[in-house]
């Protein structure tokens, strides 16, 4: 039977505010808003490709929460399951985003105390969501926010995996959350139910002590636990305007790792969402083309160097655009302009 979704993703909304490019947040006068979060971007950046796409996650019932859900269908993804919170008290998390510039480096400021996505539980949601999909997304960041959505993201994986979909987990580790003790303690708890694992190197290493090189790493996850992929973006950060990308993949049943030639130099607009963006990409390849890890990997890096050119957490680019950046990139096609 055909579920109704590819992918559903569980995580807190976000409302980003943003001095222009030039400014500081300690002297500009005007913010640009606008929607992200880790795993919205991960949705929208999948159902821009082509997955049929929708966001679990609890909002205000207010105006803010009616641009939240505007943003949203925009971008194609599903607010069935976006859960109302009527409180006067209820609001909707906060972070404000200066950009860098050499030699100063960007930088986050967060309002996202509680919030109403930090107080979901299973009452928020009907039991037929389990069901419902191919494919359950969720990262650290949620299971850090708070105990009820660490025991919601558990449950819930645990459901989702009952129901024959498959877990896709990004560990996304972030300091100002959790330590790395605390991150490896609790996601440790869901791996024997993963998939799918996004980790980068570095977050291997300092989350959960892993030593050797890149390849040793990723394949001691799946030696560890039963994963069956493991991918990890691998990024050089030349100055705040200039990165290369790339990643590398391994999956266990063929025991075969997956690499291309980065993304070389550049220039950023804006890094926010671009991991996410390079998930985005993976899972849409193996979703839509029968777990082909080459396919994937070169559909979430051009995904996400592609969303290092657009503002906000939000990707914009659809299939076509990234697919003939993929020629470019691999050299089967160039061009100075799209016309």
């Amino acid at each position: 039977m055909t579920k109704p979704y590819d992918l559903l993703t569980l995580g807190e909304i976000l409302l980003r505010l943003s001095p222009s490019p030039e400014e500081r947040l300690s002297s500009g006068d005007f913010f640009r808003k606008s929607v992200g979060g880790a795993e919205l971007n991960v949705a929208a950046g999948a159902s821009l490709l082509g997955l049929r796409t929708g966001i679990l996650s609890k909002i205000p019932d207010n105006a803010l929460g009616e641009y939240v859900q505007n943003q949203i269908q925009l971008r194609g993804v599903d607010t069935r399951y976006l859960a109302l919170d009527p409180l006067r008290s209820a609001r909707l998390g906060i972070y404000y985003y200066e950009y860098g510039s050499s030699p100063r480096k960007p930088q986050v400021v967060y309002d996202r105390l509680h919030t109403s996505a930090r107080s979901m539980t299973l009452s928020d949601f009907p039991e037929s969501v389990y069901s419902s999909a191919r494919c359950f997304h969720t990262s650290g960041i949620t299971l850090a926010l708070s105990e009820d959505c660490r025991a919601l993201s558990i449950e819930m994986i645990r459901r989702f995996k009952e129901q024959g979909a498959l877990i896709s987990f990004d560990v996304n580790y972030r300091s100002n959350l959790w330590s790395g003790e605390e991150a490896r303690y609790w996601i440790e708890q869901i791996l024997p139910l993963v998939d799918i694992f996004f980790c980068s190197e570095d977050t291997a290493r300092l989350t959960f002590h892993k030593e050797g090189d890149a390849r040793e790493i990723l394949k001691s996850f799946t030696e560890d636990y039963p994963i069956s992929i493991v991918a990890a973006s691998q990024r050089i950060v030349h100055s705040p305007k200039c990165h290369s990308f790339g990643s590398l993949l391994y999956q266990a049943s063929t025991d075969t790792f997956y690499q291309e030639n980065p993304y070389e130099k550049i220039e950023v607009l804006d890094r926010i969402g671009t991991g996410d963006a390079f998930v985005a990409g993976t899972l849409y390849g193996l979703l839509a083309h029968s777990m082909d890890c080459q396919y994937a990997q070169r559909i979430g890096n051009a995904a996400s160097a592609l969303k290092h050119s657009v503002p906000g957490d939000l990707p914009i680019s659809r299939l076509r655009e990234v697919e003939t950046l993929i020629a470019e990139h691999t050299g089967s096609a160039s061009g100075e302009m799209v016309r």
